[in-house]
């Protein structure tokens, strides 16, 4: 089997995955996509309702802007910001659906697992010209298929961190799956009448965590029984709140500004700082336990949405010699770069290809993948990713090494405020949610 003569496999038809297929077919390089959904974008599909807080010039690929302007596709207007849906609908339907990416994506396609052909994980000899193995399960078998080289761009939504404070599920908290929700429910489309005159408690300090919020005092209008309740480890509600004004993503600063208008008015209940320790159910209602001010505090609530943050998932990569920082979870030549305890959005420094290197040549982990547990991720960078990467696949070191990228400042990752040194024993001081 020449191993050269197989295609790049890219995991994951997101945004990411996507411009990775634009890269490859620009350097007719050939490719393909496995995606585990049933659609592009699964991920993104389930914040659909969700805006985003980059306008569109942050969000599209150039790779695939080439492709796109080939057919009768209108390009959003810079500034305007997309919601989920429109990200799909706009840019990455249309994009799947040329000839250039549809012919090479295979949906319904999960990634079981992925080791070298006929050479385990310790094994040395011929290793680098062993193709890659990927174990796939389909609607209809489990399918083997070869690669040249692997492009993980399966993201994290799909893995979204335990409300435990110690970074592990609370007590009780994997029983109680009709009452806790992760991410950001459609709480103002098909998941209504869940929250409608409800309690509901928020846990999270991100911007996941104060969208929820925010749809739900949307929802509160309509519904004056409702009761909101947030829930964050942060010694001071005002450092969840990021840039505000001072944010260039203008759409980010906007809402923090109005979240810090909700708390201000007295219309959501704040505990901080509040460490999640167990789940209890009494009737219909759940009750949050844990620790605020070092002292034992129930919150009695009906519904719980967890937005604590995401992690990689790396389970299937066991067999590959994968090289990840022992903190973040991501490649380890990237952990500086973008450590949310020294970084902001802003701040992150160009990577590629070097960066994002494995001990095991030829496979990469990209896109909100790649920083593992920081939430210091935006599209712009992934791209940029991709562009370095796909330059290395094809042989064009000189191409890989030039990365460039110009991010918005945020104000909103960097060095966290320490709570009160009386707390430490309960501090999770290295949770940093994300978007």
């Amino acid at each position: 089997m020449d191993k050269n003569q197989l295609p790049t496999v890219i995991i994951g038809a997101g945004p990411i995955g996507l411009a990775a297929a634009a890269h490859l077919c620009k350097r007719k390089v050939p490719f393909l996509i496995l995606e585990a959904g049933n659609q592009i974008a699964h991920n993104v599909k389930s914040w659909r309702h969700v805006s985003m807080f980059s306008p569109w010039e942050y969000n599209l690929d150039h790779a695939s802007i080439d492709i796109l302007e080939a057919y009768e596709w209108e390009k959003p207007v810079d500034h305007e910001v997309p919601t989920g849906a429109e990200l799909i609908e706009k840019y990455l339907l249309p994009l799947s659906e040329t000839k250039e990416i549809k012919p090479h994506l295979r949906l319904n396609s999960h990634v079981l697992a992925i080791s070298r052909r006929r050479i385990n994980k310790i094994k040395n000899y011929s290793r680098e010209r062993a193709p890659f193995v990927l174990r796939v399960q389909t609607p209809h078998a489990t399918v083997v298929i070869h690669a040249r080289a692997v492009i993980d761009a399966s993201g994290t939504w799909h893995n979204p961190n335990p409300s435990g404070a110690d970074g592990l599920p609370a007590i009780g908290e994997n029983n109680l799956t009709n009452k806790i929700f992760y991410g950001i429910p459609d709480i103002l489309g098909k998941d209504e009448k869940k929250y409608k005159n409800r309690s509901v408690a928020v846990i999270g300090s991100g911007h996941s965590a104060i969208n929820a919020l925010l749809e739900l005092s949307d929802l509160q209008q309509k519904s004056p029984n409702s009761k909101l309740c947030w829930i964050l480890t942060k010694a001071k509600v005002e450092d969840a709140y990021g840039g505000l004004d001072a944010d260039e993503l203008p759409g980010r600063g906007k809402v923090g500004m109005r979240i810090k208008e909700l708390v201000d008015s007295g219309n959501i209940s704040v505990h901080l700082p509040y460490f999640v320790e167990e789940f209890e159910t009494t009737k219909d209602q759940v009750v949050i336990k844990g620790y605020q001010n070092n002292t034992n505090e129930h919150v009695l609530t009906d519904q719980v949405i967890v937005a604590t943050g995401l992690r990689p998932d790396v389970s299937f990569l066991r067999e590959l010699r994968v090289s990840l920082d022992y903190a973040l979870e991501c490649p380890q030549k990237l952990a500086s770069l973008i450590d949310p305890n020294i970084h902001r959005c802003g701040s992150v420094a160009p990577h590629g290809e070097a960066e994002l290197r494995h001990p095991e040549k030829d496979f990469y982990i990209v896109g909100m993948k790649s920083y593992g547990r920081a939430p210091t991720f935006l599209l712009a960078t992934g791209y940029e990713q991709v562009r370095s990467v796909v330059a290395a696949i094809a042989g064009d070191w000189e191409a890989a090494r030039n990365v460039k990228l110009s991010l918005p400042e945020s104000g909103v990752c960097g060095v966290p405020k320490a709570v009160d040194p009386n707390f430490l024993e309960f501090d999770r001081s290295d949770e940093f949610e994300n978007a």
